[in-house]
């Protein structure tokens, strides 16, 4: 008895063991299905396929993003002209030292030094007040020097004996007509200025309006802003004037009648 219930009991087990793997067998795929169930298959093409974003891809496709990634080469392409545009500017601005430079060499005047300059000897005007006396002198100025140089301003006067310059005597002087500029002489080139006395009357030694006594200088003494005094005379006669006084103008391009 003790036999038969254990291989009733034993039969039981198998007969349920049999039946459980009657289900399991029901519920499992077969053939193709049941190979792309097994979880260790390797993944299909599709899934390889899937992007990786990179720097230049932000979250595209992938030819999207092979796409943006050679925009980026060109951007980093352009970053380079852009260099290059900086550069020309850079050009442009020396370009515009090059005007700058030009700019300082015209203010580069200089003024004629005593060395630089010879003064005529005066000679008496066309244009001069009546009377028997000088009247009005032309005195030139001329650039003997190899390069340009400038004279400017009104000439002083002091009328003189024929000994040292310094033996002179001062003349007041009035400035008349165009106030007082710059004039550049060219090496050669001239400038004037014109110098009106007050004039004798009369004949013989002549006599002066004011009652004064007429008087005569032999030269007189031209002082050159900047380039020193110079000693002349009349290239006819000797200077004859009242009042010891004098009226200039301004060192010009122009001569004066």
């Amino acid at each position: 008895m003790k036999y038969t219930a254990g291989i009733g009991r034993t039969a039981a087990a198998l007969a349920t063991a049999l039946a459980a793997a009657a289900l399991m067998t029901g519920c499992t795929p077969t053939g193709d299905e049941g190979a792309a169930g097994d979880p260790s298959a390797p993944p299909t093409a599709s899934a390889t396929a899937e992007p990786t974003p990179t720097g230049g891809d932000k979250g595209g496709t992938t030819s999207g993003g092979e796409s943006r990634g050679s925009t980026g080469g060109t951007s980093s392409s352009g970053g380079g002209s852009t260099g290059g545009t900086s550069s020309g500017g850079s050009s442009s601005g020396g370009s515009s030292g090059g005007s700058s430079s030009g700019g300082t060499g015209a203010g580069a005047q200089k003024p004629c030094a005593i060395g630089d300059i010879k003064v005529s000897e005066a000679h008496q005007a066309d244009v001069r007040p009546p009377g028997t006396g000088t009247g009005a002198a032309v005195v030139s100025v001329t650039n003997t020097s190899a390069s340009a140089c400038k004279v400017y301003g009104y000439p002083t006067v002091a009328a003189a004996g024929n000994g040292s310059p310094d033996k002179n005597k001062p003349l007041p002087t009035t400035h008349t007509g165009p106030a007082a500029t710059n004039v550049l002489l060219a090496p050669g080139a001239r400038a004037w200025t014109k110098l009106t006395f007050v004039q004798v009357q009369g004949e013989a030694d002549g006599y002066c309006e004011s009652g004064a006594t007429p008087a005569t200088y032999p030269t007189m003494v031209i002082g050159v802003l900047g380039a020193g005094k110079h000693q002349i005379a009349m290239d006819d006669g000797v200077f004859a004037f009242c009042d010891d006084k004098v009226t200039v103008t301004a060192w010009s391009s122009v001569k004066p009648s």
